[in-house]
């Protein structure tokens, strides 16, 4: 069991930055992979940013290359998403999802459990 809670949400404007840490609770964190997920209004949920057991692999969303950097501490147990050069079309909920695969999953399918998410909005 891993339970999951999002913080560093808010609104910024466009070109700001912010930072999203996940903290979890279990004993078998490490062996998860680690996805950052995002939900705007009246669209489905779209993975942002995930992450290996051991940090070995990363993947982005092409729209956030080179914009936002996904990172995780094992001892800490927590995954943070530091954002830079918002848009506005980065505004939504995002959740933060742990998956048993470990490799880093894209899919929110693949996810075994999921944050209550936190709101970042960017106005222009």
């Amino acid at each position: 069991q891993v339970q999951l809670v999002e913080s560093g949400g808010g609104l910024v404007q466009a070109g700001g930055s912010l930072r999203l840490s996940c903290a979890a609770s279990g004993r078998t964190f490490s062996n998860y992979g680690m996805g950052w997920f995002r939900q705007a209004p009246g669209k489905e949920r779209e993975f942002v940013a995930v992450i290996s057991w051991n940090s070995g692999r990363t993947v982005y969303t092409d729209s956030v290359k080179g914009r936002f950097n996904i990172s995780r501490d094992n001892v800490k147990k927590t995954v943070s998403l530091q954002m830079n050069s918002l848009k506005p079309e980065d505004t939504a909920v995002y959740y933060c999802g742990a998956e048993g695969y470990g490799v880093g999953m894209t899919s929110p399918d693949d996810y075994d459990y999921w944050g209550q998410g936190t709101q970042v909005t960017v106005s222009s």
